[in-house]
């Protein structure tokens, strides 16, 4: 039990790296066949052979967790971290679309994707960006504040504008907000732009915005990175 309870706890013996290999080319597999089953036309072969592949891939990661429950040396803890969590995720639709007619809760299904989240695992830089984020998160938290001000405001103003000469595109401040957050983002799909020379003036204005929206997130989480940086090699 000790044995085993290192191969699979620990990272710094051969059957250990050995172990976490195999699971994370079990995600990736698992990515792979999650991608393919969206093409359209596949012979029914090709959906057998995945679905083969996903009750092999389901019963092996449905091991993995038996297995890290069994050998942590705090299991509450482990099945209520994120880790647990996203590990149970990986697994429990497969099961909950078994036996009973229960198509509905097909659905879940979609939480597959967290399998992708597994990787986390084993990376170091994921876990030093998950500190700065927790750094940044209060000034995180106003920005988001901020922005959203400037979005509600940025709707508004094109609203008053726009509305007498495209009625329909900007019928009232909500539908205005979907111009307000493409054009925020700087994204500008087209679909819906100002006419008039206050509209387009105002719109000037936004983008400027914009791009410090864009730039201010990137900044901040530069220098929490930076910080987070430092202290380790201090």
């Amino acid at each position: 039990m000790v044995k085993l309870q290192r191969v699979i706890q620990d990272s710094d013996t051969p059957a250990s790296r050995t172990f976490e290999l195999v699971v994370l080319s079990l995600v990736g597999i698992s990515i792979v066949t999650l991608s393919v089953e969206t093409l359209p036309g596949l012979p029914p072969a090709v959906h057998d052979l995945l679905y083969v592949s996903e009750v092999a891939i389901t019963a092996l990661f449905t091991l993995e967790y038996v297995l890290r429950i069994a050998t942590s040396p705090d299991r509450r803890r482990y099945i209520f971290s994120f880790y647990g969590i996203v590990d149970l995720v990986a697994i429990l639709p497969f099961y909950l679309s078994l036996g009973l007619d229960l198509r509905a809760l097909r659905a879940f299904r979609l939480f597959r994707i967290f399998r992708i989240f597994k990787v986390t695992r084993y990376s170091v830089a994921v876990e030093r960006f998950g500190r700065a984020l927790a750094d940044a998160k209060a000034e995180a938290l106003v920005f988001l504040l901020a922005t959203l001000i400037v979005l509600y405001l940025s709707a508004v103003g094109i609203y008053y504008f726009e509305k007498d000469v495209q009625p329909e595109a900007f019928q009232s401040i909500f539908h205005s907000l979907w111009w307000a957050v493409a054009t925020l983002t700087t994204v500008g799909y087209g679909d819906v732009y100002p006419v008039t020379a206050g509209g387009k003036i105002f719109t000037f204005v936004v983008l400027m915005c914009g791009l410090g929206i864009v730039a201010v997130p990137a900044g901040l989480i530069s220098a929490a990175l930076s910080k987070v940086r430092h202290d380790e090699e201090r």
